[in-house]
């Protein structure tokens, strides 16, 4: 068995410091105790433990000698800043834990947001040729806007594969991902999986198991995941061994490819097949020339050809095979490659040019994380300079035995490092310890990268920056002390250091009000969205996708059994699930439309008469689809948004033509905008009809039984009728959810860092307000002697900080509006910034600042007089 060594980096760094004649022997013993460490308690509490015995070891008698007088004499007096700096973070413990603590707190949250956006920033690198794979995208123009969008005619990939060749290695024609039955003997799985051309597991750089990248050339072949071939077969090899998909087609596997990676788009694919296998079942498609769109296509291009070249190159190439089509002229189809490096991050489109998406999320993040490691700078500035005056007679002393400034600012910079580093240790520790609960949240799989080399040069830069940062001021300004003036005890710099100390804090504070108004207001807009009329009933509704033609054979012996069973009130069947809208049509004609008008999509759902009823419709105007009225096959029922385009004042009895039926349909009822798409954009104007395809169940629970008890029945059923096809579900509430998922963790972890920023700026604040009450608590005493309040006495130590506070407000409220207000741009459905946000923000930061405030000023005005008088 292969033995454990620890990071490469930690033996990096203890070869640097250990001295050379004892180093191999050290080492040893350390390597030997990480593999005892390993066994015992897995890898990553042994990586910790190598760590802090490495740490432990930096002291005089383990590290390297300096050779030459010149070395041993700043090597010495860097040893004597050292022992400085470690007595002084001893002797001012409460000082040395607010900066420890709100450094460590500020490097964790730094740490997390780090990981969390290089694992966004490196979606789809982990393919091999990341940088020359794109998906081909369509645009056009409808009405003056502009559309763009991914699926595509089947015509195109032999188009693109015949006259632009010379731009491409591969053009791979790819289905739409779907769920399907996999059998083996006993053993049924319902999986996700693609059907696509042969080049695909080429292109996309599968990682194989078993078999090779050429497993998709026989018709009936399969490729699997490891996942999924583990369920199916366990320790068996799976290659040459059949499976059954959909309890029709008996494919051979002919290949395992490791499961895709998280931060994959394709990472839920767990199965792919031929796309002749597709054609051959849809034969459909090869008659539907530049029409239909419902596939998609990837391209990888010569390593010579940029993106904007074959951009370029192919953009007519739909336009140019439809100058028969008037409809398609006035859209003006143009295609390009969209790069797979941006497929994750940049998947929003304006003008057919794409303009952002979740990149929004990454640089408010990044954001996030800066400010928060910033009021702990902050902190540090703060609380270093306020504690200067206890030092002021150092500074005098040294400077009048001969230390130049340099050697002072040397040594205030080293005592910043050290408190640095000490904290970024602890942050290490909280990273880890915390890094579990942060994926939960996120919905991330990240791990501490302790063998990447680029993680450890980032830390390193880290350090030197947070070191620098946060011990610039204090080492500049302590260092500028008049070693006379410093020795008699007037070492203070007046307002040159009071100035500068409260622009700080307002600075602190400004960050941290700006952040809980952006808390507040992504909160306030998710809840908005959440709460808005979705035009349905989502509870109790099952949706169950009919994934064989058991199904369609068996149907109607199904629905009979659910509704006798009690558990049932009503049963449906639709193209596509509540949640979601899978086809989209145009060739719709009216009376009264407007010639000059281009011909817009609608959102096309074929049900059955019972639809309306199982999903709740709330209509406006007409009826529902009856099962008794044999005219309801050329009946439409439409939603608010299809009646506004149309512009029909009452639409019920109004007819409409659609050129894709050659057929005449008369519209029977209205119904309020079902919200099936994303629930921060306005509804697709749609339109129900019966006697298309027919792909899901929806079944309304009976609501005078409990949830659990109905599915426990409803499950019973299919069994019973479907017994070679597991039961698998869904609960539209529960789709409708996951809408919702991306701006809720992003709402969760900003609410999570906020508090961390506000506790932080706390800890800072209740530092200074120690420090300015142990300053004047002369003055405190002789006030209260003379016959002061406690509250005049409370009020004099607390109204510096409430104005700082104040100010804060004002210029936070902006800047806040200003960054807020450009986010809700991006969705159509969202709220206005109400007032109220601004003045709970301010009021929560003044309420913490007064009760961080009031504790220790409290304690200073009902302090003894005589403790503080004593002395004098």
């Amino acid at each position: 068995m292969k033995e454990s060594l620890p990071p490469k980096i930690f033996l990096i760094l203890f070869k640097w410091f250990c001295h050379p004649n004892l180093h191999s022997y050290i080492e040893g013993d350390l390597i030997e105790l990480y593999q005892e460490k390993v066994e015992e308690s897995g890898k990553l509490k042994a990586n910790l433990k190598f760590l802090i015995d490495i740490l432990l070891l930096f002291r005089p008698s383990i590290i390297r000698p300096i050779s030459g007088f010149h070395h041993l004499n700043h090597y010495g007096m860097f040893k004597n800043f050292l022992k400085i700096g470690w007595r002084n973070l001893h002797k001012n413990k409460g000082y040395s834990s607010i900066n420890i603590g709100g450094l460590s707190i500020s490097m964790t949250v730094a740490i997390l947001i780090g990981l969390w956006v290089w694992d966004e920033l490196s979606f789809n690198k982990n393919h091999e040729n990341y940088d020359r794979i794109g998906q081909v995208m369509r645009s056009g123009t409808l009405n003056g806007s502009t559309f763009t969008y991914p699926y595509l005619p089947y015509a195109l990939g032999g188009e693109l594969q015949n006259a632009y060749s010379e731009d491409f290695k591969h053009i791979i024609i790819a289905s739409l991902p779907g769920e399907h039955l996999l059998t083996r003997e006993n053993d049924k799985l319902i999986r996700k999986g693609i059907f696509l051309e042969k080049g695909g597991p080429e292109m996309f750089s599968l990682n194989m198991l078993k078999g090779t990248k050429k497993g998709l050339a026989a018709l009936h072949s399969i490729m699997l995941s490891a996942s999924s071939a583990l369920s199916l077969f366990g320790d068996e090899n799976p290659v040459g061994k059949s499976i059954t998909l959909d309890n029709e087609i008996e494919v051979l596997v002919t290949g395992i490819f490791a499961d895709f990676p998280h931060n994959s788009q394709l990472h839920n694919i767990e199965f792919l097949m031929p796309w002749e296998l597709y054609l051959a079942n849809n034969p459909w498609m090869e008659n539907q020339g530049f029409k239909n769109n419902s596939l998609h296509i990837y391209a990888e291009l010569k390593p010579q050809v940029s993106f904007q070249e074959a951009s370029q190159h192919i953009k007519e190439a739909i336009f140019n095979k439809v100058q028969d089509d008037a409809d398609m002229v006035k859209v003006h189809p143009q295609i390009h490659l969209h790069p797979m490096s941006r497929w994750h991050l940049y998947n929003e489109w304006e003008n057919g040019k794409s303009t952002g998406g979740l990149i929004k999320f990454v640089w408010l993040f990044g954001i996030v994380g800066l400010f928060v490691l910033l009021l702990a700078c902050i902190n540090f500035m703060n609380l270093s300079t306020a504690f200067s005056e206890k030092r002021a007679k150092e500074v005098g002393v040294r400077k009048s035995i001969g230390s130049v400034r340099s050697q002072l600012i040397t040594q205030f910079y080293t005592e910043s490092f050290l408190m640095v580093l000490l904290a970024f240790i602890f942050a290490i520790f909280l990273t880890t310890f915390s890094l579990s609960w942060f994926n939960e949240w996120s919905g991330k799989q990240l791990d501490m990268p302790w063998d990447n080399l680029y993680f450890w040069l980032i830390s390193f830069a880290f350090i030197l920056f947070t070191g620098f940062v946060s011990g610039s001021y204090p080492a500049f300004y302590l260092s500028s002390f008049n070693p006379i003036k410093a020795l008699k005890g007037a070492g203070t710099l007046g307002n040159r250091a009071v100035i500068p100390r409260r622009i700080l804090v307002i600075i602190q504070f400004t960050v941290s009000i700006t952040l809980i108004i952006g808390t507040i207001t992504v909160f306030k807009q998710v809840q908005f969205v959440k709460d808005r009329p979705i035009g349905y009933s989502r509870d109790n509704l099952l949706m169950v996708r009919m994934t064989t033609e058991d199904f369609y054979l068996k149907y109607d012996v199904l629905e009979n059994e659910l509704m006798n069973s009690g558990a049932v009130k009503v049963v449906s069947r639709s193209l596509s699930p509540v949640s979601a809208v899978w086809s989209s049509n145009g060739g719709f004609e009216w009376r009264g439309m407007d010639p000059a008008w281009q011909q817009e999509d609608f959102a096309t759902l074929s049900v059955t008469s019972t639809y309306g009823k199982t999903v709740g419709w709330q209509f406006l105007d007409g009826r529902d689809f009856s099962r008794d009225l044999a005219s309801d096959s050329i009946g439409f029922v439409i939603n608010e948004s299809a009646a506004k385009i149309m512009g029909f004042e009452y639409p019920v009895g109004e007819v409409v033509k659609w050129n894709y039926t050659d057929k005449r349909y008369n519209i029977i009822g209205v119904i309020k905008d079902m919200i099936m798409g994303s629930p921060y954009s306005t509804p697709m104007p749609t339109i129900f009809y019966q006697g298309g395809s027919l792909n899901w169940i929806n079944i309304r629970i009976n609501p005078e039984i409990k949830t659990q008890t109905g599915l426990s029945k409803i499950e019973s059923v299919f069994n019973k009728v479907l017994p070679n096809v597991p039961f698998k579900y869904q609960f539209a509430n529960q789709n409708y959810a996951v809408k919702f998922i991306a701006e809720e963790r992003i709402g969760n972890l900003s609410g999570v860092f906020t508090l961390l920023a506000i506790f932080i700026s706390c800890l800072g604040l209740l530092g200074l307000v120690s420090f300015v009450a142990e300053q004047r608590s002369k003055e405190v005493g002789i006030r209260k002697i003379l016959g002061a309040s406690t509250i005049k006495l409370w009020k004099m130590l607390s109204l510096d900080f409430i104005i700082l506070v104040l100010i804060s407000c004002l210029i936070a409220i902006p800047i806040a509006y200003y960054l807020m207000n450009g986010w809700l741009q991006s969705y159509e459905y969202r709220i206005s910034i109400s007032w109220w946000i601004f003045i709970l923000s301010s009021l929560g930061a003044m309420l913490v600042t007064l009760i961080t405030v009031s504790f220790q000023t409290l304690k200073s005005a009902l302090m003894n007089p005589v403790k503080s008088l004593r002395s004098d």
